[in-house]
Order: C-alpha cells, then structure tokens, then sequence
C-alpha cells in the first residue's frame, strides 16, 4: 500500500507543481478567495468522495474520504489565501493580480495535498478509516478561517489532525518539529484615540492625539519589560501609527494597529489586561478618549507529544534516506498560525519543511520575493502521506 501511494506520488509530481504555479499566478487575498475555492472544488468532482463547501466564515472546503472499512478519521489541512504584497520574484509564473502574491507558501500548501489526496482517493480500497481534507481559507488575518472550521462541527469527529508549513530558512530535504508548545498565539489589536484638534499654535486650547499616542507607543513596551514574567515569551508591536495631518494643525484623531505574541493563553490575557490600564491612564493624563479592539484569533499552536513522537516516528521509519534527510526538533517560533484552532479541540501536529531555494539568496515568508524550492512539494506529500498512513494504521 505504501509502495503504491509513493510512486503515484513520484508520477504526478509534475502536477503537483503545475498546480502550485496555476495558485502562485492567481493569487486571491483571505475571504475573497472564490476563483481558488472553485479551482480546489473542481479538482474533486466526479470523485468518489463527499466534498462540503463555505465550510465556516467564508470558502473553506472539507473533502472526507472512506476507506475500506470503518477504522480512525484522520485529518490533514492545507491553506490557500494570499496575501496583499506586490510580487517582486520575476517568476515566469509570479502573480497576475497586481499588488496580491502566494508570499507565504500557501500555493505549495495547496498544490502538493490535492494531489496526495487524489493518490488516497484512488487507494482508498486499500486503507481502513476515514481521512478529511481540509482546503482552508483566510489563514493570514482575523476572523480566521481555522477558527470557524474548527468551530463548524464538521471536524469533530476526527480523532487527530495533522498539517505542514514550508519555510526557506530550513534546507531542502529537513522537516521540522517541535514537541508541545510550536507556535506563538497571536492577537490583533485596534486601538482609536480621539482627542481634540486645533491651531498648531495653541497648544492650550487642544488634546493632541499624536503627543498621548507617541506616549502609548512606548509606555507598552513596559508591559513586556515590566509586567511579565522573564522566563516568559511576549512581544507587543505597533506596526501601524494612523496620524496623517498637516504642519500646523494638531491632530484630532488617530489610530494605531498591532499585535501581542505569546506561548501562553495567559500571558495573553495578562497583555490585553495591562494594555487597557494603559489606557486608561492615557485618558487621564492627556484628556483623550481612547477604544481598542482586541481579537483573540490564533492561540498558540501546541502539538501534542503523541502526535508529534506518531509522526516522527512515521518520518525516521520510512522517509530519512528516501526523500529527505533528516527531521529535527527545534524551538518554538514567535511566528503565528492559526493551526492552533484545530489543536485546541484535536490533538494532532504541525510541522515545518524545508524549501531553501537554490538561489543564493534567501527570501523569508511574507517578503515580496518570497519563493519555494519546488522539489519540497513532493517531500511534504510523501512525508504527510506517510504520517497519515501510520496514524490510520496505529490504534
């Protein structure tokens, strides 16, 4: 069984890249991901399999695969959205949708579990169980896809679920774990401080919302450095300081966007805690009126040991000397992902592939040169297919 899933992986490897390009040249930004969703749906019709669409908040697709006979319900999930980035790869196949590009390896996601799933889809008399594809949408911004399909129902009765992330810092042929806490939780915040505008020269007369928020900006830096534990991950960022004006006008209003990191739900909380006593003492002193939004979307992603040992095991027992090199624990990552959703109600792994390009310089994720190396499409689908078969096999 595994000797055929293998080679039918090997044979449409050039499909599997085909596919890759087709989603790195069009692109489409989370929630608005229509032609994709309908280009993943179309893959899967005719197929002897039950394919469920707008599957939560928007365009996530649930694909569910019977086996011979009843047996455990595995699922692997894969995103598909862009993000709002003008490619400068100069790729023959980069992104037709000026200013949207595949920045973070979503094409690659999508592409090489297509094609593992139709490989599963053509064995499926030859495996006992139930595997479920999820084609997710809208991983990179609040309101997440994961959190709404993990949410929806149509999940709950998997027993675990497992998933890959490409990342070009990790060489070709490496795939990357990290047993318990992998990822930081994540939460986007908002915050409008609404002051009272006037005459640059009369100061006195105004609440200048610019002056309270450059003092907002750098008193939160003390929730790190003075309210939470040392030994403890945190990072609050202002990417975003929304206060265009003009020379001698003081600022009325402004808004300011970012985000608090942690590997704990209670550090968390702790930021968003002290992030409003922050503000409420910015009222005070500077006579200002402030409003936040804090959305808790992506928890730390944390994968549970048996899962992980289940899918190490899989790695050294039939890949190391296959099609990859080696697997290595590592250390967590400050870098969200919303897989997170899906561990908090089922307990699975998530795992990182190398996909250094063979070009000397490397672009990390989210940098508009940001590219794969291709050859790690088939690596993830022959690594994945073989964790799904021992997490099918293993009672």
């Amino acid at each position: 069984m595994r000797e055929k899933l293998m080679n039918l992986l090997n044979e449409r490897e050039e499909e599997m890249i085909a596919l890759r390009r087709y989603f790195h040249e069009n692109p489409e930004t989370s929630h608005q991901e229509y032609k994709t969703a309908d280009k993943i749906a179309d893959f899967y019709a005719g197929k002897d399999v039950k394919v469920e669409r707008n599957v939560g908040n928007g365009l996530g697709i649930v694909v569910t695969i019977q086996g011979n006979k009843p047996g455990k319900k595995i699922g692997l999930r894969a995103d598909f959205d862009a993000l709002p980035i003008m490619e400068e790869t100069g790729l023959p196949f980069a992104s037709q949708n000026p200013g949207v590009m595949h920045a973070c390896g979503h094409d690659g996601h999508t592409a090489y579990l297509m094609i593992l799933a139709d490989c599963l889809i053509q064995l499926k008399e030859e495996w006992s169980g139930t595997v479920k594809i999820v084609h997710q949408h809208a991983e990179e911004v609040p309101p997440s896809g994961g959190k709404s399909i993990a949410e929806s129902g149509v999940l709950e009765d998997l027993d675990e679920i497992y998933g890959i992330h490409f990342f070009p810092d990790f060489e070709l042929g490496e795939i990357n774990y990290t047993s318990g806490w992998a990822f930081a939780g994540c939460s986007d915040l908002t915050i409008k401080i609404q002051g009272k505008g006037g005459h640059g020269s009369m100061p006195h007369l105004s609440n200048d919302a610019i002056v309270a928020a450059s003092s907002l900006v750098m008193n939160l830096q003390t929730i790190v450095s003075r309210r939470i534990n040392p030994y403890d991950m945190a990072v609050v960022t202002i990417g975003s300081f929304e206060g265009v004006g003009a020379s001698n006008v003081i600022k009325d209003n402004l808004i300011l966007r970012g985000d608090a990191r942690y590997m704990d739900m209670e550090v968390g909380k702790k930021i968003e805690k002290e992030i409003r006593n922050l503000l409420r003492g910015l009222e005070e002193s500077f006579g200002v009126e402030t409003e936040m939004e804090y959305l808790w979307d992506y928890p730390p992603v944390y994968n549970h040991p048996e899962q992980t040992e289940k899918a190490v095991r899989a790695l050294e027992k039939f890949g190391i000397g296959e099609y990859m090199e080696k697997a290595v624990a590592g250390p967590a990552s400050n870098g969200a992902e919303d897989f997170g959703q899906y561990l908090l109600k089922i307990p699975g792994a998530f795992m990182n592939v190398g996909c250094k390009p063979d070009a000397e310089e490397c672009y990390m994720n989210h940098h508009p040169k940001f590219d794969i190396n291709e050859k790690a499409l088939i690596i993830a689908a022959k690594a994945v297919g073989d964790i799904t078969l021992t997490a099918l096999e293993e009672q």
